[in-house]
This record gives C-alpha cells, structure tokens and sequence, in this order.
C-alpha cells in the first residue's frame, strides 16, 4: 500500500475494517475479513501494534454471494487493498463495502504494472491475478476488465516505476461506482490491452 494512504489511514477516526488484509494487515484496522486465519496473517510481514485482534479476525470467504456478518453502515471506514484484482468476484465485493461502511480506500495494481514481465515469471503482471482495473477517483468508480491471455502477447519488460505509477487507488465517501467492462469484439479487445504499451514509450 502507498505510504503516503497508510499515513492517512493512521488518522482516520472511528471503525475501521480491512477486507482481505491477511498477507499485510492494516494495524491500524478494528477488524478483517479474510479467507486466511488470524493465526497465519502476515505474508509480507505483521505490523507493530495491531488494533484488530483474533476475536475481531473474521475468517470467511469474501465471495459468498453471503451477505458479510456485519450491519449496514456499521464501520466507518473500510479498507481493500490488492485484493480485488485476485478474487472471482469484485463486484460482490464492492457491493459489501458500499453496505458495510460509510467510506473507504481502495487500491489495486496499475495497467502498466499489470502487463510488467518479471514480476514473478516471465508473463505479464503477477500470475493470481483474474482482473486488469480501471480506478477513475473523479467519477469515483472502477471497473474490471477480465484479464485475457492475450495481455502476455502485450508484455512490458520489468523497470522502476516511483510508486504511485504502480498502483491506482481510490478514496470513496457514501458510494462509489464499480462494474464489469465487457470487451466486445477484437478491435475493442486489442486497443484496450494495447494502452498501457502506449503509455511507457
């Protein structure tokens, strides 16, 4: 996550959840949601003085079509951060935040990251993702682009990019917009995964 979100993150007041935080849990979050047990969180490490604890851990997964053991409007804030890339559903996801909290910070990878060779292979992007995003912070709203083969004929050699290029990331307040951008026809198809090559020349 950006260190400049997580810094304003930090100073967010009120409940706090973090929707798929296992691998690098948000400290500052009340509570998480994740597939993975409170017991094996921390992938890429546990932060100092977590806030959430076993108890507040909810072990579930986030694609259920099941509605989230929370009330509307319970949590202030919710987090979500390089998760919606990797699930089956996003737009469920998304549906559950906009229900559960009253705002929220999102970031998934950038385009241009999403088409980066070694990354952890020598195809484009990282290898569990299902979904290429769209972050448009002024509508606000995302969509998601299924993330075709055809995107590893379309490959950007790995290179240092400051942080903000790697990501997109979205604050939202009351809702956002979100849904599945269907790619119809091979023109469409060919030019939407060919902007990112674009872009770096």
């Amino acid at each position: 996550m950006l260190a400049a979100s997580v810094d304003r993150l930090n100073a967010v007041e009120g409940l706090m959840l973090d929707v798929g935080g296992w691998a690098h849990p948000l400290a500052r979050a009340d509570w998480v949601l994740d597939l993975m047990p409170h017991e094996s969180r921390g992938l890429y490490g546990r932060p100092p003085d977590e806030r959430f604890t076993a108890d507040t851990w909810v072990q579930r997964d986030i694609c259920d079509r099941e509605p989230w053991p929370f009330e509307d409007g319970q949590f202030d804030f919710v987090v979500c951060s390089h998760t919606l890339e990797d699930v089956r559903d996003p737009i469920w996801v998304c549906d559950e935040m906009v229900r559960v909290a009253k705002a929220g910070y999102v970031e998934v990878p950038s385009r241009i990251e999403e088409h980066m060779t070694g990354l952890s292979g020598t195809w484009a992007g990282w290898a569990h993702h299902r979904w290429v995003c769209d972050v448009d912070p002024y509508a606000p709203s995302i969509d998601f682009v299924f993330k075709s083969h055809a995107i590893h004929a379309r490959t950007i050699p790995k290179r240092d990019l400051e942080p903000e290029r790697r990501v997109q990331w979205l604050w939202w307040e009351g809702s956002f917009a979100y849904r599945e951008r269907i790619l119809m026809g091979i023109e469409e198809h060919d030019a939407y995964f060919d902007e990112p090559l674009r872009a770096v020349q």
